[in-house]
């Protein structure tokens, strides 16, 4: 009987997915290298646009980056006029971030172009092909989640 979590398979998937990952990094450079942001910058909007407005702190969790790496970040961002600091209206001590038409405008088209590549690499793969790598992959970043939160 095959071992369906054997070490082979687990390393295969890895490497696959490292490659991906690679090749997606690369692709997604290529395409910021039409906008004046950088690939954290990106990622920073990219939470800013699914999560709203976010504090500092909160925003610098989310990109893994140190605090004062993401106030930099920041200050290069509203220089750009793609985010600006707004103050809490409940606690005007709180500062959030806030993501700028322009920023929205960015994030929306960059993605725009990621999904129209991933289209171009899935051209010749079936409906149902494409269905059952999306699934998995789901199903891979559920239980991914799983494993974070203990």
């Amino acid at each position: 009987m095959h071992n369906r979590n054997s070490s082979n398979t687990i390393a295969e998937i890895e490497k696959e997915l490292r490659y991906i990952s690679g090749i997606i990094k690369q692709r997604g450079r290529e395409i910021l290298n039409n906008y004046p942001i950088t690939a954290p910058q990106f990622i920073a909007l990219q939470w800013l646009l699914e999560e709203g407005d976010l504090t500092l702190g909160e925003l610098s969790n989310k990109i893994n980056l140190a605090f004062s790496t993401t106030t930099d970040l920041v200050d290069r961002m509203e220089k750009n006029e793609v985010v600006e600091r707004i103050r809490d209206t409940k606690d005007r001590r709180v500062v959030r971030i806030h993501l700028l038409e322009k920023g929205k405008s960015i994030i929306n088209e960059v993605i725009q172009k990621r999904q129209e590549y991933l289209g171009q690499v899935l051209e010749n793969v079936s409906d149902t092909d494409v269905d059952h790598l999306s699934s998995i992959l789901n199903l891979l970043h559920q239980h991914m989640k799983k494993v974070e939160e203990k």
